[in-house]
């Protein structure tokens, strides 16, 4: 398994579509930086958000979601409560190569303010936009900025192809398009 550099992320996004849209190099100016890293790819978070409340005193269930648990929000900046989290999607659109296996790891410039960026192996052959799991763990609240980086994105690439990926076995989570709940 070998993990992949800027040059290998920029001919396989170029040629492939393995990222769209992709940005080339890391733009920093004036926000929290996202694109091309020397062996990585810095993603965005894009302006649509669910956060979780306790309005109505719903259980959260991986197996009966009730979508009352949160709240919808669209918007440029979200505030996630105290010791609360939402559910985001990305800017950016994947489709991983068969051969590889990519990893998520939050930013540590959120990390610095108690964010937690949570995200499962983008599996060789998924298509999609990611949905994240960003967690305040403080006691205060604390802002997320849309369409700036949030975590980032490395890639592992086997030597040989797994016999059975993602697409082969029909995953619930193909080509997801906004925040996607947990699916049985």
């Amino acid at each position: 398994m070998t993990i992949r550099n800027d040059r290998w992320i920029r001919r396989m996004s170029e040629e492939q579509g393995m990222i769209e849209p992709f940005e080339p190099r890391q733009v920093r100016t004036g926000s929290i930086s996202y694109g091309v890293s020397s062996y990585g790819y810095d993603i965005r978070v894009a302006p649509e958000f669910k956060v979780f409340t306790n309005v109505y005193n719903v259980v959260v269930d991986p197996k009966d979601f009730d979508d009352r648990s949160f709240v919808d929000v669209h918007a440029e900046s979200c505030i996630i409560p105290p010791n609360s989290f939402a559910l985001a999607r990305t800017v950016e659109f994947f489709r991983i190569p068969r051969d590889t296996l990519v990893l998520c790891v939050g930013k540590s410039t959120y990390a610095r303010c108690g964010i937690i960026v949570n995200v499962t192996p983008l599996e060789p052959t998924w298509r999609g936009y990611l949905t994240l799991e960003i967690s305040n763990t403080t006691p205060l609240p604390a802002r997320i900025y849309a369409n700036e980086g949030i975590a980032q994105l490395l890639f592992f690439q086997s030597d040989e192809e797994p016999e059975t990926a993602y697409e082969d076995r029909s995953g619930k989570y193909q080509d997801q398009v906004g925040v996607t709940l947990p699916k049985l």
